[in-house]
């Protein structure tokens, strides 16, 4: 006798320039010769997709769900809100796809959907900042706002190509530094920076390797902050960034941790990006980041050994 599974299917319509609608019925078919029964589900606001997970019956042997890193952030933060969680797998399908792209997925929507299911369950180190879950990124500063602040039609009309045309004009506006203060691994530092970003990947913002020997399960993230101000400065180390050690980089302070205590003194109009989502904003600038949670995730084999210590 054949044991039919249950899958759970959600999408995010707005995500990216193709349309996962017209995929579903060969997914469907995929997803039966797995054993699977397949429900349907499309988001229809923000947030909406973490409801959607939250209230899912307990009986639900897999969740897959397609849409950007956002939708991934929604889907990993409705389970971990659950009793009981669900085994759950997502397919890229926005504008940049960082998680994605650092999992091993193509831009082929069917060939993702073998991958995953063809691939093994790994437990991911999860990062709070103020209770509020990311997946791969935290970051305030330079260039954090663009993945929020680009508009959607023009995601949609030009993909990736959007965040660069909005990243030209930011480039040139003037580079506010911020005054921060903070705590980590027991010790107490203050100055000027002009971006900090709180990671656990080695793809952000469609950038390739910003850290070195990153493992997604080691229960730390890696953090950076940065000084630069000057245009030129800055040319200089996007290059240095790809080519060589962050901690070797000049303008970087890099750490290595699992917890971490901010205080921005003058960060009265500036919001967080956390998986390309703008993040509440602190009432007194406060922010405590660590890594408190850990969730099993469906995934391709392809980066396993390269991203993971616990094979």
């Amino acid at each position: 006798m054949i044991y039919i599974k249950k899958c759970t299917l959600i999408y995010n319509p707005n995500s990216g320039k193709k349309k996962v609608k017209k995929y579903i019925p060969e997914i469907k078919e995929i997803l039966k010769k797995y054993n699977y029964e397949t429900e349907i589900i499309s988001t229809k606001y923000k947030k909406h997709a973490i409801e959607i997970m939250k209230n899912l019956s307990d009986d639900i042997d897999l969740v897959m769900s397609f849409g950007g890193d956002g939708t991934f952030n929604e889907i990993m933060t409705g389970n971990l809100k659950r009793k009981k969680r669900l085994l759950f797998t997502h397919i890229p399908v926005g504008t940049t796809n960082d998680i994605g792209a650092m999992l091993g997925y193509s831009k082929n929507i069917i060939e993702n959907v073998k991958l995953s299911l063809k691939g093994t369950v790994k437990e991911f180190d999860i990062g709070t900042i103020n209770h509020q879950y990311f997946m791969y990124v935290a970051g305030i500063g330079k260039f954090t706002n663009l993945s929020y602040e680009t508009p959607r039609k023009l995601k949609k009309q030009i993909g990736h190509l959007a965040y660069i045309k909005e990243g030209i004009k930011t480039f040139f506006q003037k580079t506010k530094l911020y005054d921060i203060e903070y705590e980590i691994n027991g010790e107490k530092y203050r100055g000027l920076f002009s971006l900090v970003l709180i990671s656990n990947a080695n793809h952000i913002a469609g950038i390739k390797n910003i850290y070195k020997d990153i493992k997604l399960d080691d229960n730390k993230f890696e953090i950076v902050f940065c000084n630069l101000k000057k245009k030129k400065d800055i040319i200089k180390t996007l290059y240095f960034l790809t080519m060589y050690d962050t901690s070797k980089v000049p303008g970087f302070y890099f750490y290595r941790t699992n917890s971490i205590k901010i205080k921005i003194h003058n960060a009265e109009d500036e919001t967080w990006c956390i998986d390309g989502e703008k993040l509440d904003k602190s009432v007194n600038n406060k922010y405590t980041i660590s890594i408190k949670e850990h969730l099993k995730v469906l995934i391709p084999k392809k980066n396993i050994n390269k991203l993971f210590e616990k094979n």
